[in-house]
């Protein structure tokens, strides 16, 4: 039976060892999530009693961490609704997923004069693999604007569209105000233009069900570290054609099929894109976050995640001087937000003093603060753990610290 996170914030909250007894207030999961103890026992269980290398041994230990790290691709392949197991590529993060395809794919798919369309609520994680790309192609990269709230309309995007354009990359949240994006009704539309679509769902995956059929997108790449999982592992999904004929990313041990000194060829999917020793455990863990994840109920952390961000919003924007930046139509776990003419850094460390941990600064989308007109702001970002408590007392420090400035 899945348990109803808005009915039982306590029982929630217990499963995070951060929170027992510390009073702290974390309001910094778009940066990173906190882990629940299963992640972290799952850890210390793998190295303690079963770990070795995999894909290589034929003794039972090795067999038996192998069978559980294709067991974790399994897992989010189900869990994105993907097609087929090959087309999960375990990678270290988003980053690295977006430059795997612009390193492979774009060397494929772009020429002199081609077009790359990003917008400008992007990751930098979006953007700076794409101007590599470009300028190794010799494309062209052209910037979607959003209106004055933050907000990406679909028919802002497909204008830019030309018979040039191979790439539209987007992201399906933006991390620094949180602004939703009309991914499907865009990504449908590249598909029937034959244009290769690409979602950064960083933001996404950890507040509602991703399913990339559905989408109908070529390649989308989240993070585990904040999907309640550990850091330097990640997923890309990719439609398989499109793995297929790219180049390898890196190359080494496990991605090949054989080698000679006058030529080597490549292992199938999703191995031509695994060199090396992989993050074993990481893979593993993984699996067993999005397992919990699942435990819990997607929908459910989907009403929970709307309901305490919107409780949240209405909290802040109570408090005078309080101006907060996009103010978009569809949010999900993120408010960015300015205190008259406080420095974020300064206020952020204000709060520290009490317990409250929330990011300041660019959030790694700079140029979204030049849309804004701003450098930096306070980011309140929201898990499965946070309830309006938390924007309260928020609140109340907010109010406590702002006769010190």
């Amino acid at each position: 039976m899945k348990q109803n996170i808005a009915m039982d914030k306590v029982f929630i909250k217990n499963q995070f060892p951060i929170f027992k007894d510390t009073g702290l207030v974390y309001l910094d999961s778009a940066a990173s999530a906190q882990k629940p103890l299963c992640v972290i026992d799952s850890i210390k269980d793998l190295y303690s009693n079963h770990y070795s290398n995999i894909n290589r041994g034929v003794y039972k230990l090795s067999r038996i961490l192998t069978d559980k790290y294709e067991e974790s691709r399994e897992i989010a392949k189900k869990f994105l609704n993907v097609k087929s197991q090959g087309e999960i590529i375990f990678v270290r993060g988003a980053t690295e997923g977006i430059n795997l395809v612009a390193d492979t794919v774009g060397r494929v798919h772009l020429s002199k004069d081609d077009e790359i369309i990003l917008s400008r609520l992007e990751h930098h994680s979006n953007i700076v693999p794409w101007q590599i790309a470009a300028k190794r192609s010799g494309a062209k990269i052209k910037v979607v604007e959003p209106d004055t709230e933050g907000n990406i309309l679909a028919e802002s995007v497909m204008k830019l569209v030309t018979s040039k354009t191979k790439f539209i990359c987007l992201t399906h949240v933006s991390n620094a105000i949180g602004s939703i994006l009309p991914v499907k009704e865009i990504c449908e539309a590249a598909r029937s233009g034959g244009i290769i679509s690409l979602i950064d769902g960083c933001q996404a995956v950890p507040h509602m069900r991703v399913d990339v059929n559905d989408i109908n997108c070529d390649f989308y790449v989240f993070s585990g570290h904040k999907t309640y999982g550990p850091s330097g592992i990640g997923i890309l999904y990719g439609r398989k054609e499109l793995l297929e004929e790219a180049p390898p990313y890196q190359s080494g041990g496990d991605m090949i099929d054989k080698v000679t000194f006058e030529e080597t060829t490549y292992a199938p999917l999703p191995n031509k894109f695994e060199a090396g020793t992989p993050n074993i455990i990481g893979a593993i863990v993984l699996g067993k976050a999005l397992s919990w994840m699942e435990g819990i109920g997607i929908e459910n952390i989907n009403v929970h995640s709307k309901k305490i961000i919107d409780k949240g919003l209405r909290i802040l924007k109570d408090i005078d001087g309080i101006k907060i930046i996009g103010e978009v139509e569809n949010r999900a776990g993120v408010i960015s937000f300015l205190y008259k003419d406080v420095h974020p850094h300064d206020m952020g460390t204000m709060l520290d003093n009490y317990n409250i941990a929330l990011r300041t600064g660019h959030h790694c989308a700079q140029p979204t603060m030049n849309y804004f007109n701003i450098s930096s702001t306070l980011r309140a970002s929201i898990g499965v753990y946070n309830n309006e408590d938390d924007f309260i007392k928020l609140a109340e420090c907010i109010t406590k610290v702002k006769n010190l400035f």
